[in-house]
């Protein structure tokens, strides 16, 4: 028999783990039925998302347009992954956590971004998620410029030109 974490907060830094660990499935026992994901609608996979689901088809079907899918590329080692969450406030169902988003490009760029998230817990699992970025415009800029390094275009250039 499954036991229910002690606190909220433990629910939430579970997660955490999950996320950093790429426990996927782990992940997945975390999250409530109809879990909530709101983020800033100007990030590659911003805007509202409702039901674990259908989260787990958009995973499926379209990474890209998810958070594991846009972040994982460029969080290839521990290093980048490691997001040190620290609970600030709890109260009740809620849990304030701040936490550094990391990554580094193909070309080695290098991103680290403190983030706020505010997370609801319910029945014992992680309801809704909704993440406040320091610094979205720097978020789309790093993004971007490492989606234009990436492997392809690193190869296209190897190959000099055509």
């Amino acid at each position: 028999m499954q036991t229910l974490m002690e606190t909220n907060a433990e629910v939430v830094l579970a997660t955490f783990t999950a996320v950093e660990e790429r426990d996927r499935e782990g992940l997945f026992g975390l999250f409530h039925e109809d879990v909530e994901f709101h983020d800033a609608p100007s990030l590659p996979y911003g805007g509202s998302f409702r039901g674990k689901e259908a989260l787990r088809e958009q995973l499926e079907t379209a990474p890209e347009t998810t958070w594991l899918g846009t972040w994982g590329p460029v969080q290839p080692t521990e290093t980048e992954r490691r997001m040190d969450p620290r609970v600030v406030a709890t109260n009740g169902e809620e849990v304030t956590v701040l936490y550094t988003q990391r990554a580094m490009s193909p070309s080695g760029e290098r991103f680290e971004s403190p983030a706020l998230g505010l997370y609801e817990v319910r029945d014992g699992k992680l309801a809704r998620a909704q993440m406040f970025y320091f610094d979205t415009a720097g978020i789309v800029a790093f993004l971007e410029r490492a989606a234009a390094s990436g492997p392809a275009r690193a190869a296209a250039a190897e190959a000099g030109p055509a």
